[in-house]
């Protein structure tokens, strides 16, 4: 049976290789693509928040004759100061439109209130569904903010009190996040690009070798031959196996390479992805190999047709990321019962490799085992489909 078997192999790992388009398409495209939108992003949000840190914002102040201390104080905080609107309509205005991101009002009863120590009043027109325009309101904010506190711990000084009296609580934090755990929030997706990569990989093949044959009509020979359906079912979910391998060790190597190009210590991250690390992401993916070629090869199986087969496995490349998006909003750490979750159990084990904790071999060992029996379970299922007649029609 296994010689049979391995026949079966060669021969659809042959038939795929002839296909140069649809192997460029599955093995590049997949595996490359991924990590470098990732990337790309990651270095474009960490230039622009880096950037906005750095740079020198212009804001439109109205009334500034009414508060030049403010003013200044604005501009030492890497706040120019420019001409404002003429009315606060026309600011309101200027602001919905994409004129300014921000304009700040400064009435002329600020300086009366501020003598008298009534809570001046200070407007901050921007618009909070503009993301851009929010971040540099919140500069402004935060300048005003901290120009409130100084005015407030000056009086206090001037009334003989002690500013230390309006914090009664004095919270001391403590991080203890290292570099590597940092990290972990940035590069926890990576799995979903792995898992993505590895199914983008052998899907023409499990498309090909199912509903391709049938609309070619080349499967009731191939059924004719002295071969059993088990064998040649296995021989076929094998060689999907194959180029799913060879896509995730792609996309792995791929996102070693990209991340040396990423500017993550300017943000006190370090991740941990070295070359021994990116083997033990192989190890510990490898599992879901044979539980995505089966589940493809599974669903294709039911298709009249090559295009029909495509749909319905583009549905299949989603499914097994939901877990992964689920427990990233939920920020779920990992657990006994998650384990027994394909796709879940190898994202979780894979972040904590990122974050360079303790791997528990326990999870590592059910994750694989429940995976590998799952996908036994769907590859006998292929097999006993295949003994149907009417499969051919």
């Amino acid at each position: 049976m296994m010689r049979t078997s391995l026949t079966v192999f060669a021969k659809e790992v042959v038939d795929n290789f002839r296909d140069r388009r649809t192997l460029a398409s599955a093995l590049i495209m997949g595996p490359l693509f991924g990590p470098m939108l990732f990337a790309f992003v990651i270095n474009l949000s960490i230039e622009r928040s880096l950037d906005d840190i750095e740079r020198s914002l212009q804001v439109p102040v109205m009334g500034q004759q009414h508060a030049p201390n403010l003013v200044d104080y604005l501009g030492s905080h890497n706040i120019d100061v420019v001409e404002g609107p003429e009315s606060r309509e026309a600011a309101m205005q200027a602001v919905t439109v994409g004129e300014h991101d921000v304009v700040v009002i400064i009435p002329e009863t600020f300086g009366e209130q501020l003598g008298e120590a009534i809570p001046a009043k200070v407007e901050l027109i921007s618009d909070q569904a503009n993301t851009q325009a929010e971040r540099d309101a919140r500069r402004v904010r935060t300048a005003l903010h901290s120009y409130s506190q100084e005015i407030a711990t000056m009086r206090l000084v001037a009334r003989g009190v002690s500013p230390m009296a309006l914090r009664p609580i004095n919270v001391d934090e403590v991080d203890v996040s290292t570099p590597s755990g940092r990290s972990a929030i940035l590069l926890g997706m990576m799995s979903y690009f792995f898992i993505f990569a590895l199914l983008m990989g052998g899907m023409y093949l499990a498309i090909d070798t199912t509903a391709g044959e049938r609309e070619r009509g080349s499967l009731e020979p191939l059924l004719s031959l002295p071969v059993t359906r088990d064998q040649l079912m296995v021989g076929k979910i094998a060689a999907t196996c194959v180029f799913m391998a060879v896509s995730l060790l792609l996309s792995l190597c791929s996102f070693y390479v990209a991340l040396n190009f990423m500017p993550l210590e300017q943000l006190g991250m370090t991740p941990n992805f070295g070359p021994t690390v990116v083997a033990a992401a192989f190890l510990v993916l490898s599992p879901f190999i044979l539980l995505g070629a089966a589940l493809m090869t599974l669903v294709a199986s039911f298709t009249k047709s090559y295009k029909e087969a495509q749909t319905w496995l583009s549905v299949v490349l989603v499914a097994p990321t939901l877990p992964i998006l689920i427990v990233s909003i939920l920020t779920l750490r990992p657990q006994l019962e998650f384990m027994f979750v394909p796709s879940l159990s190898q994202h979780l084990i894979l972040v904590d490799m990122i974050k360079n904790e303790p791997i528990n071999v326990l999870h590592v060992a059910i994750s694989a085992g429940s995976t590998l029996t799952i996908g036994a379970i769907l590859t006998w299922i292929c097999a006993r489909l295949y003994r149907r007649e009417g499969l051919l029609g």
